[in-house]
């Protein structure tokens, strides 16, 4: 396979997940996505603005987060986010250290 084929699929995949996180299954929470697999939509969002900052595009987190849940935050969180259990913040504290650390 060549450069510029592997390169269409795995954007095609990336964009295939983003309309099964963002359109499909909505009700799948992030904090359940980052307890349970280490990622979650903020940090595909945040992979995107280190991919466009590594190529020279100026794009903040919130920039970055609007583009991939193509609405704001406020707009997702209300529309969509539910409380989180005590239980599940803590396991969240965890997964978040673990797995992203300072980066967001």
């Amino acid at each position: 396979m060549d450069k510029q084929t592997q390169i269409e699929l795995e954007a095609a995949a990336f964009r295939t997940l983003r309309e099964h996180l963002m359109d499909k299954r909505t009700d799948v929470q992030n904090i359940d996505m980052m307890n349970l697999a280490g990622f979650c939509r903020n940090c595909l969002s945040r992979w995107y603005q280190e991919a466009a900052n590594a190529r020279g595009i100026e794009m903040d987190k919130n920039q970055a987060r609007e583009i991939f849940y193509g609405m704001t935050m406020d707009e997702w969180k209300s529309t969509y986010q539910t409380d989180a259990s005590p239980q599940k913040q803590v396991e969240f504290e965890v997964a978040f250290k673990e797995n992203v650390g300072g980066k967001d």
